[in-house]
């Protein structure tokens, strides 16, 4: 029998590892001298390798989160008020497992987005599933659905491991889409964590989502079991223009 056909045979069983590099692998137990159990013991590793490799790609590649900034490069001592305790512990996934909350409400440019990804990038390592969407994306992905094809969304996004709901408030939606953000975190309620970043008090979301039967009901059941902190300071995206702006008149 040739190595193609072998290599056939074994991607046909499922193994995926050890068929993309037959040749290496046979030259390698060959001269090991492995035995017929060592042989058996170093495909299985290979193949666990490979399988939590493309498992790690898979989730990050759906959660949706993109490029970000890591952690290191958090400016502390940017906020005028952080709460840096909470969101360090937060850092260490230890919402997940009971599941709790994570509404982090401020203004513009405090890095909450910022702080979410981290969160999410840290829970797809540590071999959750994740949706990262911003508020509009969500809602937009809901609402263009056939109702089976909305059906199926919502179950999607009820049952994935970690949901972050990035930038409510930063556009004002109808009472349909309250209900459809109500029933997500309906459905997630005290089974799975949901993370928050919100640009408005709870007291303004009847602006983001206004006569909306729904709301009270929502943030009912978003803030049960919940840590909501809050961030406050003027925008860092504005201060970097500023540094910006000033190094480029020295240059001048």
């Amino acid at each position: 029998m040739t190595n193609h056909s072998l290599s056939e045979q074994l991607h046909q069983i499922g193994l995926c590892a050890v068929p993309a590099q037959l040749d290496d692998f046979l030259a390698r137990a060959a001269k090991a001298r492995w035995s017929g159990l060592q042989l058996l013991e170093e495909m299985a590793r290979a193949e666990i390798t490979e399988r939590s490799r493309r498992s790690l790609e898979r989730r990050m590649r759906l959660s949706g989160v993109k490029s970000f900034k890591p952690m290191a490069d958090f400016d502390w001592s940017w906020p005028t008020q952080i709460e840096r305790n909470l969101i360090e512990r937060a850092l260490t996934l230890d919402f997940l497992r009971p599941p709790r909350n994570l509404v982090l409400m401020g203004g513009n440019g405090l890095g909450k987005t910022m702080i979410a990804q981290n969160l999410c990038h840290r829970a797809v390592l540590a071999g959750y599933s994740v949706a990262f969407r911003s508020a509009a994306a969500l809602l937009d992905d809901l609402q263009r659905q056939t109702p089976e094809g909305r059906r199926r969304k919502i179950r999607a996004y009820a049952n994935v491991g970690l949901l972050c709901v990035d930038e409510v408030g930063y556009l004002s939606f109808d009472d349909k889409a309250a209900d459809l953000l109500y029933e997500v975190v309906n459905r997630r309620y005290e089974r799975k964590p949901v993370i928050v970043t919100t640009n408005k008090t709870f007291q303004e979301w009847g602006e983001v989502f206004p006569n909306a039967t729904c709301l009270v009901t929502l943030l009912d059941r978003l803030i049960h079991h919940a840590d909501v902190t809050l961030l406050a300071g003027k925008s860092y995206r504005l201060r970097e223009s500023e540094l910006e702006t000033a190094a480029r008149r020295i240059r001048k």
